[in-house]
């Protein structure tokens, strides 16, 4: 069983797993982030933050996307520690 903690994709640090719980996005961009596999329940590793915080790499349903600080605060999630 793993431990769980509430943060944003953007709190997230490289090499972490956060399954997404909420999009706080509305509109066209929610709309493409849905379509992209950022959905309820969808685990997103994070590949690689820049060095000044924007954008970060992220994996989800196999592909790699870089999204920027704005939309990467208003994603939350549950930090997932495997075991």
């Amino acid at each position: 069983m793993g431990l769980s903690k509430k943060l944003t994709l953007y709190d997230g640090n490289k090499g972490d797993f956060i399954r997404i719980n909420h999009l706080g996005i509305v509109g066209v961009m929610r709309r493409r982030l849905l379509d992209l596999g950022f959905v309820p329940g969808a685990v997103v590793e994070v590949l690689r933050k820049s060095p000044l915080g924007d954008p970060i790499a992220f994996r989800v349903s196999q592909t790699s996307i870089a999204l920027r600080k704005e939309e990467s605060q208003k994603i939350e999630g549950e930090l997932i520690h495997y075991e």
